[in-house]
């Protein structure tokens, strides 16, 4: 199967010319509602349409939640490929939010889902679970490769429940969260400019200098905006990583809809906010 440029040089192309900002695709029922739309497929329909037209030709990532489309059934993840073919010809990376994780000839069905060149849903990045063990991701790696794309592994997830797992202590003294990032940091050993395969980290957890965020990746933060962080606390939060970072920002771009020109000047408002952050620490 013949692959794209590794996903990690395109995304810091694109994060280098368009900005380091992921713009999340959440049409749940109450944004919908904000927006005036309907709770059904046409309503998907129009909140998605609208955000790849206004935003896709000029942010470096855009994250669909899939399941906000999966709750829709066929015609609503019909929609969902739709807004990625439509994005991805935009010039935006699409980082598919799906956070699968399972084992052996399932994962590896996961993987095609998403990460085959020619499966209806190909997307440039996929988020996954690594809870049942790093190593039932194999065949989700094993496909990145192939085929030029990337993965987001949940690793410091940035709601409260995540700790009970993310900080449980290993034998070997090293909690799971670090763990995680030490297997990141190996799959990227050597790649230039920038590995594939990324962590999800939250903006919201304060001093990370415990940990070693120096994975050769791209470090994905939710919690920008709603969940309480500021584009001010990356620095604090990621340190010498900071340049890797991915924020996230659905709702403080997304409430500004459905005016197609509302949401292109919060998006670059943020855009800007964060690069001024990022390039002042």
């Amino acid at each position: 199967m013949s692959g794209l440029e590794p996903f990690g040089a395109r995304l810091r192309r694109a994060m280098d010319e368009r900005g380091p900002l992921c713009v999340g695709i959440d049409p749940h029922a109450s944004l919908l509602a904000e927006w005036g739309l309907n709770d059904d497929v046409a309503g998907l329909e129009r909140f998605s349409r609208t955000v790849v037209e206004a935003v896709a030709d000029r942010v470096a990532v855009l994250k669909p939640q899939s399941a906000f489309f999966e709750r829709f059934g066929s015609r609503g993840v019909a929609v969902l490929e739709q807004s990625v073919a439509e994005a991805r010809a935009a010039g935006a990376l699409v980082v598919m939010d799906a956070k699968r994780g399972d084992i052996g000839s399932t994962m590896a069905a996961y993987a095609e889902s998403f990460l085959h060149k020619d499966a209806p849903l190909f997307s440039d990045a996929l988020t996954v679970s690594p809870y049942l063990g790093y190593g039932s991701l194999a065949p989700a790696v094993a496909l990145a490769r192939e085929s030029g794309a990337g993965l987001f592994v949940l690793a410091l997830t940035s709601n409260p429940e995540g700790g009970e797992v993310q900080h449980a202590v290993r034998p070997d003294g090293r909690n799971v969260g670090a763990t995680m990032l030490a297997h990141l940091a190996a799959e990227n050993t050597g790649e230039q400019p920038l590995g594939s395969f990324g962590a999800v980290v939250g903006a919201t957890l304060g001093d990370l200098s415990t940990y070693d965020l120096a994975i050769n990746g791209p470090l994905l933060a939710p919690g920008i905006g709603a969940q309480g962080a500021t584009p001010a606390d990356l620095p604090r939060v990621f340190g010498a990583a900071v340049g890797n970072v991915v924020p996230n920002v659905s709702r403080g771009v997304l409430r500004h809809g459905p005016d197609v020109v509302a949401l292109r000047d919060a998006a670059a408002r943020c855009a800007d906010d964060i690069r001024q952050a990022v390039t002042s620490s």
